[in-house]
């Protein structure tokens, strides 16, 4: 059975995708690791605890990690899902509490254990992923695989006209991560739009349901709904984390990826946060990318209709 750490900065899109792993009959949790991102970090772990009662599958330990990016200050996303990062809907009173263990003690010795067996998926800024390099690198080696909800992919950003939101909160670290060897899938913004985000009629399924965890999906979006809504007249809620889990549940729904060179800009200030993408297709390569072999496989298109039946059916079973 597949052995996954999920490291997340869970904001009402990140809930969904942990939901969607735990509630998954075909692969175990070890853990859930929280960051800061979306929310402050003590947020994070309490929507995370939040999503693991209400998921009604795997209870996973959870352990607590960094506060803040390894060189900036941390830059929030609650204008996007709220205060809470959950809608702002008072649904954060959890009872489970997390583990004392600091999240990159326990990354690393559940990779020690389990040598060649752990997949890691990062649906946040990847801190803790890159302070777990950092500090024991043969270690992290061990990794069996890496997907990352990170980049814009060949699209543009929703952070800065170039920058996706979890590169953007750390691009150090997302650079660490990405030149550290671990084979890796990178799943970009660009994937997870148009078709792929719930409409009205799919959240209106969902509800229908009266699943607890299929209602509570939608209710936690409700900031990320109203924010569409005012920002371009769309009755959609957009799922990135979620687009990333899918990917790793459901392979058969990428139709398309390709090998790249990844460079992430972190000293370039108006680029800041930007992953230039190299597939080899263009006609001159300059000094920055000459000689680099790829170090990521990037997702580059995935069978959007597959995604939601699979999402939907999942919540509502």
């Amino acid at each position: 059975m597949r052995k996954l750490i999920i490291d997340t900065d869970t904001g009402s899109d990140d809930a969904v995708a942990l939901m969607m792993a735990l509630k998954s009959t075909n692969l175990k949790v070890d853990a859930i690791t929280t960051v800061c991102g979306n929310v402050p970090i003590e947020l994070a772990t309490k929507n995370a605890l939040m999503t693991i009662e209400v998921a009604n599958g795997q209870k996973p330990p959870l352990y607590v990690g960094a506060a803040k990016p390894l060189m900036r200050d941390l830059v929030t996303a609650v204008n996007v899902h709220g205060e809470d990062g959950m809608g702002d809907c008072q649904l954060i009173h959890p009872t489970l509490l997390p583990e004392s263990k600091h999240a990159v003690d326990a990354i690393l010795e559940l990779i020690e254990n389990n040598p060649g067996e752990i997949e890691i998926v990062t649906i946040g800024p990847v801190t803790n992923i890159a302070l777990a390099i950092l500090k024991a690198p043969e270690t992290m080696k061990k990794v069996k695989h890496i997907y990352t909800m990170g980049t814009s992919g060949f699209g543009p950003g929703n952070t800065t006209p170039v920058a996706e939101f979890n590169v953007y909160v750390d691009a150090e670290a997302y650079s660490i991560m990405l030149n550290s060897g671990i084979p890796t899938t990178i799943i970009g913004f660009d994937v997870c739009l148009g078709e792929a985000a719930w409409n009205k009629e799919d959240m209106d399924v969902l509800l229908a349901s009266s699943k607890e965890e299929a209602v509570f999906s939608v209710q936690c979006n409700r900031s990320l709904l109203a924010y569409n809504l005012e920002r371009s007249n769309e009755h959609i809620v957009d799922l990135p984390d979620a687009v990333a889990m899918g990917v790793v549940l459901w392979n058969e729904i990428v139709v398309e990826d390709k090998l790249c060179y990844c460079y992430v800009c972190t000293t370039e200030a108006a680029a800041y946060g930007q992953v230039i993408l190299n597939d080899g297709s263009k006609l001159a390569i300059s000094d920055g990318f000459a000689g680099h072999t790829p170090n990521a496989t990037v997702c580059k298109t995935i069978d959007n209709a597959l995604f939601k039946k699979r999402l939907i059916e999942l919540l509502i079973s």
